[in-house]
């Protein structure tokens, strides 16, 4: 979900008009100039900084390089040779309930890490045990329309405090299709499809008595991608991503960037900024977003937004 092929479906009257992507700008803020990370735009390398608040490589990185299905008894630790936390971590070990849905069956990687034998011992407050995740879908090429029912469904049964959610499609679309900014491509349909049913998961959350006004949604990309691949770290079509937060406590219509001066720098269209010098909004901002809308600390070890201060709102006046 490069931000290029977001642009040409804002458009009104399209049968592949993205109306919710629409609505969450203009009920939300957020950007269209974020970055995946700096090394890397492929899927599992991303997702895992997503959750862990860790770039990729070097000391200090979570160290997961490879895009397939991880092999057994491999986990991000016996990867890269001490545990690597997680927002699913700091959230459970609190003692609340946090899931995961997605449509590629790589995502299985985090059921292996954080499970009931390879998940950390919990040493905050009450032992809520080692198994990390309390409820997983990963269902390999899972349409968009079947995961959005089954966590609305779930959701609206009995509510979890941190969810990680995926959508297959548009990643299928574009590797067998090619990415396209065409309205009419089949690229665009994908994108349309999930935009309906975000649509219909922010629908389930206004209408939900516990979960309205006390729900946050983060919504962002892997990566882009650019014919039938992506990848590129030069190529702006691979890196360049939304990044744009919805519901409670957000500044609706607001730019994260003209909320964030002190603490991230817009690039220029054609950057892709390493992690020295000033930082653009990151896909790795999410984690440790959540957790501060989750009133807990940030992930241990984790370097991207580890000070908590990526602002979803203006201060307020006392």
């Amino acid at each position: 979900m490069g931000s290029a092929y977001v642009k040409p479906l804002l458009q009104a009257g399209l049968a592949t008009e993205l109306t919710t992507f629409e609505r969450i700008q203009a009920e939300g803020c957020g950007t269209l100039n974020a970055r995946d990370d700096a090394n890397y735009a492929i899927t599992l390398p991303n997702h895992t900084t997503m959750v862990t608040g860790r770039g990729v490589v070097g000391p200090t990185g979570h160290n997961w390089t490879t895009n397939t299905d991880p092999p057994a008894g491999v986990t991000l630790e016996t990867n890269k040779g001490s545990y690597v936390a997680s927002v699913f971590d700091v959230v459970h070990d609190h003692g609340l309930r946090t899931a995961i849905w997605s449509g590629k069956s790589k995502f299985s990687l985090y059921h292996s890490s954080y499970g009931a034998t390879t998940g950390a011992p919990d040493v905050t407050g009450a032992d809520n045990g080692r198994d990390k995740i309390d409820f997983e879908k990963i269902a390999a090429a899972a349409p968009a329309a079947d995961l959005a029912a089954d966590f609305t469904t779930r959701m609206a049964a009995q509510p979890f405090n941190f969810v990680f959610f995926h959508f297959q499609d548009p990643d299928a679309a574009g590797h067998a299709l090619g990415w396209s900014a065409d309205p009419a491509s089949p690229y665009a349909a994908a994108l349309k499809r999930v935009d309906t049913q975000i649509g219909n998961i922010l629908d389930m959350l206004r209408n939900s008595p516990a979960l309205n006004g006390k729900t946050t949604v983060i919504l962002t990309s892997d990566h882009g991608g650019h014919n039938k691949t992506h990848g590129d770290t030069k190529n702006p079509l691979d890196y360049t991503i939304p990044f744009y937060v919805w519901g409670a406590g957000v500044d609706a219509g607001a730019d994260l960037y003209a909320l964030n001066p002190a603490s991230r720098s817009a690039p220029e269209a054609p950057a892709n900024p390493s992690y020295s010098g000033p930082q653009p909004v990151r896909n790795g901002d999410a984690a440790n977003l959540a957790l501060t809308l989750l009133g807990l600390e940030p992930v241990p070890g984790s370097t991207i937004d580890n000070a908590q201060d990526l602002s979803i709102s203006a201060p307020r006046p006392h």
